[in-house]
């Protein structure tokens, strides 16, 4: 009877995990659906907007901040658009809040901590931009002996990013680097694909060198029209360069929420599957003793029976 009361009790266990994953799973359902069409509908303005920004840097051979106003280092264009000696690197690193998304953050910082030591190898330190509380408590752990610094740590923007929450890193970012406290910016996060898939991708955001190799690689025999610049190339650059590198983090936010909901989506229909199947395990078990110890009462009641009659 005590093994038969152990398993009663490892069911009703289980079943009340089933009904926690049931519900995370519906929830991360109804959030899911709405991320990825924010995602996808962001797509085709961040796609043109960074030809458009190419396409810019194509036609400006100089830049410089003589005729502008300068109040804050995002607004110190030419700057942020300098090529240095890379001896220091800035790493937006994006994780969630919560766990049970399965390999969702694990694959994160796994790559984080593969970037972080191959810099350290070539002498490069890294300065880390922490978003989610996953990756402030796990990433101290996996970055044993490297040369790295944690700057900043953002929790709340890991669970509803907004344009705000992206300009506020941005300047973050920004500062160091027209400070020359690093000479690279770097993103690591997902990109999303579907429901059941998503991809762990480093971004350069700075130094923008590869864009117009790029565009000019993308555009070589293209006839394109003029481009003229109004006020003057320095003033309108000075609001797309900020523009840009918000928008390439704000799209990167976007990217990471999708894929963690959706990764979360599937660790809790995996789970709750798990948890049916094991219900149904332990109840065969559990009818199979009660089966036999009915049997064996049945049995000492007629031995009992057997007895009196003789």
């Amino acid at each position: 009877m005590a093994n038969l009361k152990n398993i009663k009790n490892r069911i009703q266990s289980v079943q009340s995990t089933k009904k926690i994953t049931r519900a995370m799973k519906m929830v991360a359902s109804a959030k899911v659906k709405k991320a990825e069409m924010t995602v996808k509908a962001s797509r085709p303005f961040t796609a043109t907007l960074n030809d458009t920004f190419k396409k810019m840097l194509s036609y400006v051979s100089e830049y410089s901040s003589s005729t502008l106003k300068i109040k804050s280092p995002i607004d110190n264009y030419p700057e942020l658009l300098k090529i240095r000696e890379i001896k220091a690197v800035g790493i937006l690193v994006n994780t969630s809040n919560k766990g049970l998304a399965g390999a969702y953050n694990t694959n994160i910082i796994r790559k984080t901590a593969e970037v972080v030591k191959e810099y350290t190898k070539s002498g490069i330190k890294s300065y880390l931009f922490i978003i989610g509380q996953k990756g402030i408590n796990s990433l101290p752990r996996k970055l044993d002996g490297c040369n790295y610094e944690i700057v900043k740590t953002y929790i709340s923007i890991a669970n509803k990013p907004t344009p705000e929450d992206s300009k506020k890193v941005t300047e973050d970012l920004a500062e160091m680097f027209v400070n020359k406290k690093i000479d690279k910016i770097e993103v690591i996060t997902t990109r999303f694909k579907n429901m059941m898939s998503y991809f762990v991708e480093s971004w350069v955001v700075l130094p923008l060198k590869t864009l117009t190799e790029d565009y000019d690689r993308l555009h070589d025999g293209v006839l394109e029209p003029m481009m003229l610049f109004e006020p003057d190339k320095h003033h309108i650059l000075q609001k797309v360069v900020p523009m840009y590198i918000t928008n390439v983090i704000y799209q990167a936010l976007l990217e990471a929420q999708a894929s963690e909901l959706a990764s979360r989506m599937t660790a809790m229909s995996a789970a709750s599957t798990n948890a049916e199947k094991m219900i149904s395990k332990l109840s065969l078990e559990y009818n199979k003793l009660r089966q036999a110890a009915i049997t064996n009462e049945i049995v000492e009641v007629v031995a009992g029976a057997n007895a009196q009659m003789n």
